[in-house]
């Protein structure tokens, strides 16, 4: 059953990540300069981004299942319109529906997750869901990019919005949200109208509850610092600056796009195991994590001329380590918020990493154009997003610690005093 839930992400995060192989494609196709093309994914991520809170509260009042639809409808017709799109407005609309689909699926996959498994299995299961959305980001590289240059732009996307349809047909005919006979968490209590006749009371509750809790602020903050590099590389970014700027061909260029998600898949299991034992290692996998993208990207940065390909490889792992790295976030939301506040939870900690990617998407479009095409001072701005997420990091870490040491005293108390 959770395995249905992952072939949804599955197909979202192909659906995500197809313009990532075609961005030179698409300025070629609509005409448009580095800003008018980074627009395409700035749009996908924020309305990926403000929908996570919707949606999140959509899993806690509706279930898995249904939102699932939801989300499979509205992300297969957007790579759909994608497909068949002669203008520039109609591509970045469709991209738009694309994201809104898309903002659906993972948030549902971490509660269908929370159904089928026991919580010690959490950060485990978190990471083999990512890792199996990031083997759609693969069938991108290695799959959609060579479609795309043999039969170009139209059957290309519109052959992939065919693992959509299948999607469609698993949830609709298969998924079951818990195993029989489980306990069925607190629905949602419907929202009742204030003296004013508003019914935002369960919204305001369910926020400000999450909210509330240090875990769900820090799990955003890690989620926003270790998340976007890898997702800004991936999703437009990578395939124009190996080209155009380290001067691979298009074939080296997927080939080191094809090494991130493979160093992400690998990571992502190195990391679900370390912090399903050692849940004290979170912190320092994630601030670690960051360091290390920082490192790779002066050193790529600062080198003089064109990088040898050796330090482009290191760069591609170590950029496989924020996808991962981002899902450590969700571990420290999990334990801080009861089961029928875990979407809203995950939906805020979503946020983080996906506004850091919009936010850089936009600002290396602009530099490019600025500059005429500086991919050094573009890049660059990573590096300003990093520094306030881990002050960010660092101001919160011993709040939520000790929250969460607050937590396991109480519910060991509370075991103790349970009578036979």
């Amino acid at each position: 059953m959770w395995g249905i839930g992952v072939a949804v992400y599955f197909a979202a995060v192909t659906f995500r990540t197809s313009l990532g192989v075609a961005g030179i494609d698409a300025a070629e196709r609509f005409d448009i300069n580095a800003s008018a093309l980074s627009s395409f994914s700035i749009l996908q991520l924020l309305v990926y981004a403000g929908m996570q809170i919707p949606v999140g509260l959509l899993v806690d009042r509706w279930g898995t299942r249904k939102v699932l639809l939801l989300g499979i409808v509205l992300f297969t017709s957007g790579q759909f319109a994608f497909a068949l799109s002669e203008s520039y407005a109609m591509a970045l609309a469709a991209r738009g529906l694309l994201g809104c689909g898309d903002a659906m699926t993972f948030i549902s996959v971490l509660r269908l997750g929370s159904s089928w498994f026991p919580a010690r299995r959490g950060p485990l299961v978190a990471q083999i869901a990512a890792l199996c959305g990031m083997a759609g980001n693969l069938l991108t590289t290695l799959v959609l990019a060579r479609v795309l240059a043999a039969v170009g732009w139209t059957p290309t996307f519109a052959g992939s919005a065919v693992l959509g349809v299948v999607a469609l047909v698993l949830v609709l005919f298969f998924l079951k949200e818990r195993p029989d006979g489980a306990p069925v968490p607190s629905p949602a209590p419907a929202p009742s109208p204030d003296e004013h006749g508003h019914r935002h009371g369960y919204v305001r509750r369910q926020l400000a509850a999450a909210w509330r809790e240090p875990g769900t602020r820090l799990g955003m903050w890690v989620h926003f610092t270790t998340q976007f590099p890898g997702m800004v590389f991936l999703l437009l970014w990578g395939l124009p600056y190996l080209v155009e700027a380290q001067g691979r061909t298009r074939a080296e260029a997927s080939t080191l796009l094809t090494l991130v998600v493979l160093a992400n898949m690998a990571i992502g299991l190195v990391y679900g195991q370390v912090i399903a034992r050692y849940h004290g290692a979170r912190t320092p996998i994630a601030l670690g994590t960051v360091l290390a993208t920082a490192g790779a990207w002066a050193m790529v940065l600062v080198w003089p001329g064109r990088a040898p390909l050796a330090v482009l490889v290191v760069l591609c792992v170590v950029l496989g380590a924020c996808g991962p790295g981002s899902m450590i976030g969700f571990d420290f939301a999990r334990p801080a918020n009861p089961p029928e506040r875990q979407g809203t939870a995950s939906g805020i900690v979503n946020i983080g990493g996906f506004t850091a990617s919009m936010t850089t998407l936009l600002a290396v479009g602009v530099l490019l154009d600025v500059t005429g095409g500086d991919y050094r001072i573009a890049f660059a701005s990573v590096f300003a997003l990093q520094a306030l997420g881990v002050t960010q990091i660092l101001r919160l870490r011993g709040r939520a610690h000790r929250r969460e040491r607050e937590r396991v005293v109480a519910s060991r108390v509370e075991t103790v005093h349970v009578p036979a």
